[in-house]
């Protein structure tokens, strides 16, 4: 049994001429596994994972002939429904820890703050599972960390954090939006295992938002391609290279190599994608 199910997943914006749709019936299911969306900026990657979690807001209008969670059907579910969900069963990791942290809030604080919405701890056992969880991370440092501020740590270690907050209470499914696009090579690789490591353990589900695709290629189990707001492929992460869709190609052509003997890389050739 698929833990998602999305089946014709559009969301909408109002504009001067009219509503303007920014995801045009995606559909696709996810079981235990690690999925991959890929596209090019503005191709609709963020906003699908954004309307799994209800947090696309007005006046923005999310619909979907089915949009099913392990048996819940998401889209009949309220703010207040919603929020029950997040963190507990569902959760996203963000991009930019610099943006997505509290800035006046300790690093302890913070992800001790999901354990206290959600669950009956008391202050003592709160403080013990996020030090775990900043373990498990691979912070070598937890009680140091644990009272810190988000300005204090560099980008890999607020990286590590976020990844931390939202897996603290080991949802049954995470969003990772590019988590890796600030850091350097070395650190990715870590921020990598550490989530490897987490659906191996837990046996949760990912999907992973990304426009690096020889990143998702090596990591992913499945890879959905997405070019203006539609999925236009689906294949297995290790056969990418063998994707037959123009856009596709385009993507994988456009990508340097080491080996590069190339005088100019080619440019993504949009007539021959028609009205895509």
């Amino acid at each position: 049994m698929a833990l998602l199910e999305v089946e014709n997943l559009k969301v909408r914006f109002p504009s001067e001429s009219g509503m303007v749709e920014v995801v045009k019936g995606v559909s696709f299911s996810l079981g235990q596994e690690r999925l991959g969306i890929v596209g090019e900026s503005g191709s609709g990657k963020s906003m699908t994972g954004r309307a799994l979690l209800g947090l696309i807001p007005k006046p923005g209008v999310v619909t979907a002939d089915r949009m099913q969670f392990d048996g819940i059907d998401l889209t009949r579910l309220n703010e207040r429904a919603f929020r029950r969900l997040r963190g507990a069963r569902l959760s996203m990791i963000l991009q930019d820890p610099k943006f997505s942290l509290n800035p006046v809030m300790t690093i302890g604080e913070q992800i001790g703050e999901a354990l206290a919405f959600h669950g009956r701890m008391s202050a003592r056992e709160q403080k013990q599972r996020v030090l775990k969880m900043l373990e498990a991370v691979r912070i070598t440092d937890p009680e140091r960390v644990y009272r810190l501020y988000p300005h204090e740590v560099s980008g890999g270690m607020g990286q590590r954090v976020m990844i931390a907050m939202m897996a603290v209470l080991e949802p049954d499914l995470m969003i990772a939006d590019e988590p890796t696009s600030a850091l350097d090579v070395s650190v990715r690789g870590q921020v990598l295992e550490i989530l490897d490591d987490l659906v191996q353990r837990t046996g949760m589900g990912l999907i992973m938002i990304s426009h690096d695709l020889n990143m998702v290629a090596r990591w992913c189990d499945r890879i959905l391609v997405m070019f203006n707001g539609r999925v236009v492929e689906t294949c297995a992460a290790g056969k990418l290279g063998e994707a037959t869709h123009p856009y596709t190609r385009g993507l994988l052509a456009s990508l340097p190599r080491l080996d590069e003997t190339r005088q100019t890389l080619p440019v993504l050739d949009r007539q021959s994608l028609g009205g895509l």
